[in-house]
């Protein structure tokens, strides 16, 4: 009897910890290489200034190459160094997707070191998943610029 309550919390316990089919295949297409083509703005007109992840300027993130891997949750985003204006190089991220019962699922990351430990106390980033294909990734996150709310749209093609 003691064995059966064992093998029954276990079980309990790994599903409990399991995700979704639907977030598994959504990690699945998302692994591998990717390159951000263009990051826009929709919801107001105008041209912004906007700094993304408390990294970079918006435009120095077009062409960045970003890279995910599945089987542990890490990856990078390199930020290409032909722009003076833009501090380029290779950012170390861990993430994942939420799944997300009012809509969109949500591609989380935050900041780690070469070691793989946490940066900046944990704090994190997460944006929409407007739409994604093996071959093609669109994101989104919103802003509020001057009190009003605008929506940043990344748009990825796979390498």
């Amino acid at each position: 009897m003691k064995k059966a309550i064992v093998l029954v919390t276990i079980v309990a316990f790994m599903a409990s910890c399991s995700i979704s089919k639907e977030v598994a295949q959504q990690r699945k297409t998302i692994d591998g290489t990717w390159t951000l083509e263009n990051v826009g703005y929709e919801g107001s007109d105008g041209s912004f200034k906007a700094q993304l992840f408390n990294d970079a300027q918006a435009f120095c993130f077009e062409g960045s190459t970003w890279f995910f891997r599945n089987n542990n949750s890490t990856g990078t985003y390199t930020i290409p160094t032909t722009n003076s204006a833009c501090s380029g190089g290779i950012r170390n991220i861990r993430w994942s997707v939420s799944e997300s019962n009012m809509g969109n699922d949500r591609l989380m990351f935050k900041f780690i070191d070469e070691k793989k430990n946490d940066l900046y106390g944990g704090t994190g980033y997460g944006l929409d998943i407007v739409s994604l294909s093996p071959t093609q990734m669109t994101l989104k996150s919103n802003a509020t610029v001057n009190g009003e709310s605008i929506d940043v749209i990344y748009e990825f093609n796979k390498q």
